[in-house]
């Protein structure tokens, strides 16, 4: 068994959950809400063993408009001075850090950062600070229906006229105690992405329909993470990209089990924040 002294291995073997075949029917999950008598299926899901390479050892680094995905040195002063167990504080202090950031890092003109989710497994169970589960499937947070709808819900009165340029959803990840030692976050390398791989789903809230999209698998699919990500680190993560110019649009991403996770190993505990980029 391995232990925190070890280095981490360039690749690793591990189960990630995929979409089994496409549905007949769009599948749907219930969000908080009711279901429905005759309530429309989920995603059937299941395991393939991938390779997962670990991005801090290759020669060449991930790039958000290449891979999709980029670690970036982030330092963050909310840390210093808040909680990110108080979610008033997070959308009041950390909010502009992470526009800042996404802005300085992406050349964004302009940028809005409108949701987050606090993730670890011991809060969710203990239903504690509105913490919830890592998600353990491979999916993606935006199709090419929602992310214009985001922002038209985001900003209504001047959306049609954001929407005629380039824009993004770009989520930012990071641990927020320690350095993450289990359940790590995966993405998939976007050049290795086929055009039908991704499939659509909804995600029914009691005000709204979403929509993100489940993972089909490929052999070919080349996925990666960071292993022991500091506090210190952001993971920046293309969701969307309204430009068909060649760079990544969509990156399918899932927490998953590293192998050989010592079992005394500090429970993750992470931070994403969802921002909209307007070039």
């Amino acid at each position: 068994m391995s232990n925190a002294s070890d280095s981490p291995l360039a690749i690793v073997e591990a189960q990630l959950a995929y979409l089994l075949e496409a549905p007949a029917a769009k599948p749907a999950f219930y969000v908080n809400t009711p279901i429905p008598e005759n309530p429309r299926k989920g995603p059937q899901l299941g395991p393939r063993t991938m390779s997962i390479h670990d991005a801090r050892q290759l020669e060449e680094k991930p790039r958000l408009e290449i891979e999709g995905v980029e670690l970036v040195p982030a330092a963050s002063d909310f840390r210093k001075a808040h909680d990110f167990y108080d979610p008033d504080a997070v959308r009041a202090h950390y909010y502009p850090e992470i526009e800042a950031l996404v802005a300085r890092e992406t050349g964004a003109k302009r940028v809005i950062a409108f949701d987050h989710n606090l993730r670890s497994r011991a809060l969710a169970k203990a239903k504690l600070h509105e913490a919830q589960l890592p998600v353990v499937f491979a999916h993606n947070d935006y199709t090419e229906t929602s992310g214009p709808q985001r922002v038209r819900d985001l900003v209504p009165d001047e959306a049609e006229s954001l929407i005629q340029n380039r824009f993004a959803v770009i989520n930012v990840w990071r641990p927020t105690r320690t350095p993450v030692e289990e359940s790590p976050l995966a993405v998939l390398d976007a050049q290795t992405m086929g055009p039908d791989d991704l499939v659509s789903m909804d995600l029914i809230y009691v005000d709204r329909i979403g929509e993100i999209q489940s993972l089909k698998y490929d052999p070919k699919h080349r996925w990666l993470y960071y292993a022991r990500m500091t506090p210190d680190e952001a993971m920046l993560l293309k969701c969307f990209d309204s430009s068909r110019d060649g760079r990544a649009r969509f990156t399918a991403h899932t927490a998953f089990t590293l192998p050989n996770t010592p079992e005394d190993a500090t429970p993750r505990e992470s931070v994403e924040v969802r921002t909209m980029a307007f070039f």
